[in-house]
């Protein structure tokens, strides 16, 4: 069996490192969570994890012959020129395909990224044409750049603005072109190479922390299931497949139930006072949480917030966002995160007895 056949490590059979997985199946259903920084020493299964993600997601159906995998049912999310085929009745091509997971090498260029002007075709045709990028191929898929703080910075903002846009909009010698780059961003990094500008961390929704875990039976955990898939990947893959079947499932139904997930005034306020008590500046804290505990709401099953939504939505959403001094980490204040939760559920239980007398 060569490399390429070689089933990719699954991602139910990654011990432990709960938090790793949570934030990338939330952003897994809702790339609206904002993307994913996770932040770890060497060795802790960051590019394990995310390659497997990428083999749970559902596969696409896409306009055959487009560059930007556009869905062939929905003109709002289609790039010009397969809307314009579109709203002239053509019967655009349809082909299905696994969601792409597109990897942006450390060194790559701002044209290798964004686009750039075809310069063999500009040359043999005498006209200006536009050759797509990553983040062209990463549209509807996710896009994967390990090694984040070693990229340069002006290359993390595109990639954090397309995000956010879900547009990549490039003007070049002429040309200005736009399309659609709906991604799921992941970023890794390992904190000893440097560290991410402030503004920049700021503007990943989530972010996870992981180390090397320090309980015996699961370092025996790791080195037992590691030497079966190596043994024998298929049939590895084989065993696992109940369970990752199990999450693909989960991941449909949560985007199915999840735009009939119901907010009301009253979450949006205790995310609101959250953020303030927490002493985090900006607004992007408070949205993040939102659409991270309406997606957690989701993937388990309901339709309106529990507190635990909104919990684990913070401990996401928070930490690399609260204030901090130089080469000092920042940890979430677990007892206080919980202190303030339970006085606003206490404080609504009580408005609600209060209605009742009145």
């Amino acid at each position: 069996m060569s490399m390429i056949d070689r089933p990719i490590y699954p991602f139910s059979a990654i011990v432990a490192q709960e938090r790793l997985k949570r934030a990338l199946l939330l952003n897994a259903v809702n790339p609206r969570v904002g993307g994913v920084l996770i932040r770890g020493e060497k060795g802790t299964a960051k590019s394990t994890a995310v390659r497997a993600l990428a083999r749970l997601l559902p596969i696409q159906r896409v306009v055959a012959d487009c560059p930007y995998s556009d869905p062939p049912d929905d003109p709002q999310r289609m790039c010009n020129r397969c809307r314009s085929r579109w709203e002239n009745g053509e019967e655009l091509p349809v082909a299905e395909r696994p969601t792409r997971l597109i990897e942006l090498p450390v060194n790559a260029s701002e044209d290798r990224v964004v686009g750039s002007l075809d310069l063999e075709h500009a040359l043999a045709e005498g006209e200006r044409r536009f050759e797509p990028g990553l983040l062209a191929a990463a549209n509807r898929g996710v896009l994967y750049v390990d090694e984040v703080n070693l990229l340069d910075d002006h290359l993390v903002d595109l990639l954090l603005d397309a995000a956010a846009m879900g547009v990549n909009t490039v003007e070049r010698e002429g040309i200005s072109v736009s399309h659609p780059a709906r991604f799921i961003l992941v970023g890794t990094m390992n904190p000893e190479e440097g560290e991410l500008r402030p503004q920049l961390l700021d503007r990943f929704g989530l972010v996870v922390e992981i180390g090397g875990l320090r309980e015996v039976a699961d370092r025996v955990a790791i080195i037992q299931r590691r030497l079966d898939y190596e043994a024998d990947p298929v049939s590895f893959a084989e065993t696992w497949a109940p369970a990752e079947h199990l999450i693909q499932s989960r991941i449909r139904e949560a985007r199915t139930l999840l735009p009939s997930v119901q907010l009301t005034t009253f979450d949006m306020a205790i995310i609101a006072r959250l953020a303030i008590e927490m002493g985090v500046d900006g607004h992007r804290a408070d949205l993040a949480i939102l659409e991270a505990a309406r997606t957690h709401a989701a993937l388990e099953g309901r339709l309106s917030l529990a507190p635990e939504d909104i919990r684990v939505a913070a401990e996401l959403a928070l930490p690399h966002r609260l204030r901090r001094q130089p080469f000092v980490d920042v940890q979430i204040d677990d007892d206080k995160l919980n202190s303030i939760l339970q006085r606003e559920a206490d404080q609504a239980a009580q408005q609600g007895v209060e209605k009742k007398k009145s």
